[in-house]
């Protein structure tokens, strides 16, 4: 569960009090931050649902420190030698939760689509220099734009309804977009550039 607010271990709530929970304890988060992680026993690798259970009791666990957090379910493992691979997909499908509401509050790492390659990539990633003007507070809007644009397909029409803007308006952003960065929405590869960045930017 992301955030979580102290770093003390005394603040973390026993595995006891949490169903199925093997062990819970504090992690880093960030540069700053705490998270919490707890490991779940699972009578069968095919059921996750101790594990949306334990999640759930520890997001009700933190009460009002809730408010904007989540938590990530990893896959399944057998053992302790793949816990940092089950780490990497949960803290994974957190933050993915924390960017997109609609998988969470509580997001499973099978279920995040193409937030399990976001996730992947190195914070930077999301500094790429072509989109660095586009993301500047300044132009939130034309970023937005741009991204539900994509989230459309490219499609005109879907897009301009989404955002509740006429057709022109949304012509104009576009253009914009593209003057800000140099890229090509016509372009492919620019496209999914735009894509990746503005997602991986949230997370």
């Amino acid at each position: 569960m992301a955030p979580w607010p102290s770093a003390d271990p005394e603040n973390a709530p026993a595995a006891r009090t949490v169903p199925s929970a093997a062990a819970i304890c504090t992690v880093p988060w960030g540069t700053t931050g705490q998270c919490l992680a707890a490991l779940v026993r699972l009578r069968s690798a095919d059921a996750l649902s101790p594990a949306h259970t334990a999640a759930a009791r520890l997001l009700g666990t933190a009460g009002g420190a809730a408010v904007g957090s989540a938590a990530g379910i990893a896959g399944a493992r057998h053992g302790l030698e793949d816990l940092g691979a089950a780490w990497c997909e949960a803290s994974g499908a957190a933050r993915a939760a924390l960017a997109e509401r609609r998988f969470g509050p509580v997001a499973q790492w099978s279920d995040v689509g193409p937030y399990r390659l976001l996730t992947a990539l190195s914070p930077e990633a999301a500094h790429d220099p072509a989109v660095r003007r586009l993301l500047a507070p300044a132009h939130r809007e034309l970023a937005r734009t741009a991204e539900v644009f994509l989230d459309c397909a490219g499609q005109a029409g879907r897009t301009a309804a989404e955002l509740g803007i006429h057709r022109q308006t949304l012509y104009y952003r576009l253009s914009r977009v593209e003057q800000l960065t140099g890229l090509d929405l016509d372009e492919g590869e620019d496209r999914l550039l735009l894509h990746m960045v503005l997602k991986s930017s949230r997370l």
